[in-house]
């Protein structure tokens, strides 16, 4: 019987507008460098990047090991001669989407049955900071973990140990949702989470858990 819910943000929670922000960026810093420098293209995954560089560029921001100021500031570095910190720190925004309320209702809805609910994000401060605040998401939550602020990211088994530990999480009564395959299947591997990939889905699996 599920009795906790594992929440991924972006992609699950809040829509993701990937191509918006890749357009942006596109016009900031050309296609090759959005490719090779941001490691996205359309599709938001699958790039790598070419240098080591860059790679740890957006590696240290995830894991929050550089300021947003650094990680703006870089960025920048690579872009056309003109364009300044705002311009950049738009373009990023830009990734994010509507979060539906319905979804944090349903939520709500799940603790109010006597679920746990759990968020457990890759994120960065520019993006996790107006999301929070802006829908207060403490309120929906039993624990909220973020890469940024662990210092440790999906889908390395770390934080997914780390998660079920501080959270005082049983796996055999655990089920995930988050829209990436990888994150998904890490989780299965390393702790037996059952796993699914929307909220839709998981609306579908609690109403049989019943």
């Amino acid at each position: 019987m599920i009795n906790t819910v594992v929440f991924d943000l972006g992609g699950v929670l809040i829509n993701l507008n990937v191509p918006r922000c890749v357009g942006n960026f596109n016009r900031l810093m050309g296609e090759d460098n959005v490719r090779n420098i941001l490691g996205i293209d359309d599709e938001g995954e699958g790039v790598v990047a070419v240098s080591a560089a860059t790679r740890q560029l957006m590696h240290d921001y995830e894991y929050g090991n550089i300021s947003t100021d650094e990680f703006l500031q870089s960025v920048c570095s690579y872009c056309h001669p003109g364009t300044t910190i705002d311009d950049v720190r738009q373009a990023w925004l830009s990734m994010l989407d509507e979060l539906p309320q319905q979804r944090l209702d349903y939520i709500a809805s799940l603790r109010s049955a006597g679920y746990k609910t759990v968020l457990l994000s890759n994120s960065n401060e520019l993006h996790w900071d107006p999301i929070y605040e802006q829908f207060n998401l403490g309120q929906y939550f039993d624990r909220i973990f973020a890469s940024h602020m662990l210092h440790m990211a999906k889908p390395n088994r770390e934080i997914f140990e780390y998660v079920e530990r501080e959270a005082q999480i049983d796996s055999n009564h655990t089920i995930y949702v988050d829209d990436l395959e990888k994150n998904r299947a890490a989780s299965e591997r390393f702790l037996g989470w059952q796993t699914c990939e929307s909220v839709d889905e998981l609306k579908t699996i609690l109403q049989s858990n019943n």
